[in-house]
């Protein structure tokens, strides 16, 4: 991933932008819960990229959606720390933001249409 420049921003700003993008992601529960707010005090601890986060929520959430027909279906998401790998992963990708904007289109475009 090319490094993006993002305005800094608080411990706390960090903690609900991750928490928001967390619970609007397709296919999580919606709910936080503490071990969720620990682990994205530890991401900003880190000094991981809100943007990587945010494009592994996305990328997670295209690979859940568009699995090959008749797979079986998963379940909800319900912490987190299942995204903790694809956060790593994101970390060491080499991909444009372009990329992940092309998912976020194509997500957007499967929950209005259904296709």
């Amino acid at each position: 991933m090319d490094p993006v420049e993002e305005r800094p921003i608080s411990r706390e700003e960090y903690i609900q932008k991750v928490l928001i993008a967390y619970r609007q992601t397709p296919g999580t529960a919606g709910t936080i819960r503490q071990p969720d707010r620990l682990l994205a005090a530890q991401l900003q601890d880190r000094g991981v990229p809100l943007a990587a986060v945010e494009n592994a929520f996305v990328l997670a959430a295209a690979r859940r959606i568009f699995r090959a027909p008749g797979s079986p279906p998963l379940g909800t998401i319900r912490s987190l720390a299942y995204f903790s790998a694809v956060i790593e992963e994101v970390l060491e990708l080499r991909v444009k933001p372009e990329y992940f904007q092309y998912l976020r289109d194509r997500i957007r475009r499967f929950i209005q249409t259904g296709r």
